[in-house]
C-alpha cells in the first residue's frame, strides 16, 4: 500500500455509554465491506491514501463509489493483507471516499478519510472480498472533567515529543495549534504518535476520551524517553562505527 499521510478533522462526541453490554438486537447494524491492512490503524478525522490492485477490492471500491457507501478498515490480527483471507481485529474505522484516480488495467488510487469506528459483530464470505456485520462504536465522556484534566496534562507531552521528534529525525516538524477539545485533541494525537500498529489499535479500541487520552500519556512518556536517549547517545553511536575506513568492521 501506498505511504499515508495523516490529518485531523474534528468528530464530535457521543453521548451513549460504552459500558452497557452489547445487545444486538437493539442496535441497528449495517453489511460494511472490509479492507484489512497490516500495519494501518485509521482513524476518524484520519486520511488515508490507497492504491488499489487486486481483483476483489477493485470490485469492492467499484461498489462503494457507484453506491455511495464507505467501507471498513481494519487492522488485520492474523493472516496476509495481498492474497488469501484475513482475520482483522474487532474494532475498525468506517472510510469514506473523498478522491478517485482511475489507472490501467482497472487499479485505482484513491484517498479516504476516516469517520466513525464501528465494532465487528460477524464476519461474512459472500463476496469476493470480506464483508460484517457491524455496528456503531461511539467514543464517550468527551465533554466530562476527566477528559478535559487529561487533555490538559497531554498537551506539553506532545509538545515536548513533536520537538524531540524533529531533533531526531533532523527534519523541522510543524506542530498546529493544538485543538481545544478533548475528543479532537485525543484523535490528533492519535494519528500523529509514531508508535507500532499494535498500540495504534489499543487506542482506536479505547471505550472514551479519557481512556484515549491516558493511554496516550503512558505512549508520549515512553517515546519521549527513547527520543532522548536516542538524542543523548547519537554522538557515541557514530563514533562508534566510524574509523579510518569510516566503519569499524570493513564489508
Amino acid at each position: 500500500m501506498n505511504e499515508h499521510r495523516d490529518s485531523m478533522k474534528r468528530n464530535g462526541p457521543a453521548t451513549t455509554s460504552s459500558h452497557a453490554p452489547y445487545q444486538a438486537h437493539r442496535i441497528r447494524t449495517m453489511e460494511m465491506p472490509l479492507f484489512p491492512l497490516k500495519n494501518v490503524v485509521l482513524f476518524p478525522g484520519m486520511v488515508l491514501p490507497l492504491h488499489i490492485f487486486e481483483p476483489r477490492y477493485k470490485e469492492m471500491i467499484n461498489r462503494c463509489i457507484e453506491e455511495r457507501i464507505p467501507f471498513g478498515v481494519t487492522l488485520i490480527a492474523e493472516g496476509a493483507e495481498v492474497g488469501g483471507s484475513a482475520r482483522p481485529h474487532e474494532v475498525g474505522t468506517a472510510a469514506r471516499i473523498v478522491r478517485v484516480e482511475r489507472l490501467d488495467d482497472g487499479r485505482m488510487n484513491i484517498t479516504c478519510i476516516g469517520t466513525q469506528r464501528f465494532r465487528i459483530l460477524e464476519l461474512h464470505h459472500t463476496q469476493s472480498y470480506l464483508t460484517a456485520s457491524v455496528v456503531q462504536y461511539p467514543i464517550v465522556n468527551g465533554a466530562t472533567r476527566r477528559a478535559t484534566e487529561l487533555a490538559e496534562r497531554v498537551r506539553p507531552m506532545i509538545v515536548e515529543y513533536v520537538q524531540l521528534l524533529s531533533k531526531a529525525s533532523n527534519t523541522k516538524l510543524k506542530l498546529d495549534r493544538l485543538p481545544e477539545d478533548p475528543l479532537t485533541l485525543a484523535f490528533l494525537i492519535a494519528i500523529s504518535l509514531q508508535i507500532g500498529p499494535h498500540d495504534k489499535q489499543q487506542l482506536l479500541e479505547a471505550a472514551g476520551v479519557p481512556d484515549i487520552l491516558g493511554l496516550e500519556t503512558r505512549y508520549l512518556s515512553r517515546e519521549a524517553q527513547l527520543l532522548q536517549y536516542m538524542l543523548d547517545t547519537r554522538d557515541e553511536v557514530q563514533s562508534m562505527n566510524g574509523g579510518p575506513t569510516g566503519y569499524v568492521f570493513p564489508n
